[in-house]
């Protein structure tokens, strides 16, 4: 069995190749950092990731340096030669599921207009002072 389950931050902006030919493909290549305990010490790993189709559309659509994602995939090893002729060796995560693991970012929402204590965005207004009958 060949498969991956990730949840980590992008180190950047996913990027975006479009393929050529008959049937055009959308690539997108990202690399997410992920965290493991090693000796009660947190540790990063940086992990290739690539996806493709709508997967890939939905990514770069969605996603941006910094945020967390959880993703299903399958490890996929592959090798090309470089033009001096040296042969590369890469291993990536080929990305076949995507989710969305936190909500958007506090920094994003119009703080000062939110009462205190609540990242929800949502403008709260006191009605009785619109009423015309109220005091």
């Amino acid at each position: 069995m060949n498969k991956v389950i990730l949840i980590g931050r992008l180190t950047r902006d996913p990027a975006v190749i479009h393929t050529q030919g008959e049937r055009p493909v959308t690539v997108v290549k990202f690399t997410l950092s992920t965290e493991r305990k090693y000796k009660k010490e947190q540790e990063s790993d940086f992990i290739g990731c690539v996806a493709f189709g709508s997967t890939a559309k939905f990514i770069n659509k969605y996603f941006k340096k910094g945020m967390k994602m959880a993703i299903v995939g399958h490890i996929q090893s592959s090798s090309y030669k470089k033009s001096t002729g040296q042969k590369v060796y890469t291993t990536d995560v080929v990305v076949d599921e995507v989710e969305f693991v936190e909500r958007k970012s506090a920094s994003s929402i119009d703080e000062q207009s939110s009462p205190k204590g609540s990242s929800s965005g949502i403008d709260f207004i006191n009605v009785t002072d619109s009423l015309p009958f109220v005091n």
